[in-house]
């Protein structure tokens, strides 16, 4: 069992208009004891990607038994690319253990969606 604790190393003030990649830091344990942990810097996609809501076309409504008389069209921002990368877990002062985590390679406004992984 591994437990992964982040945190952030930005500030939500920073973040300017897009998506763009910004790092953090997470700490990696092999156990709720901490028996081995390991840190380090992951990228992770955040930022702001357009939207917008409209009153329903007409043919929309019809179809709808005018129910859906408002669309929305929304993007989020997502990992567009991923890549692994290695963490040494240190496991007491000369046993070590590495394991391999996800980070996120590139990012973009893309369809809304639980994961794409």
């Amino acid at each position: 069992m591994l437990i992964l604790t982040a945190s952030p190393c930005w500030s939500y003030k920073a973040i300017g208009p897009g998506c763009h990649l910004h790092p953090f830091d997470v700490t990696i344990k092999s156990d709720r004891r901490g028996t081995c942990r390991g840190t380090h810097v992951v990228q992770a996609c955040v930022g702001y990607c357009e939207s917008s809501a409209f009153p329903s076309k007409y043919s929309v409504l019809m179809a709808s038994s005018f129910k859906h008389n408002v669309t929305s069209v929304s993007q989020c921002c997502t990992i567009s690319k991923m890549q692994k990368i290695k963490v040494r877990l240190h496991c007491g002062a000369i046993h070590h253990e590495e394991i391999e985590i996800f980070t996120a390679k590139s990012c973009q406004c893309d369809m809304c969606r639980l994961s794409r992984y």
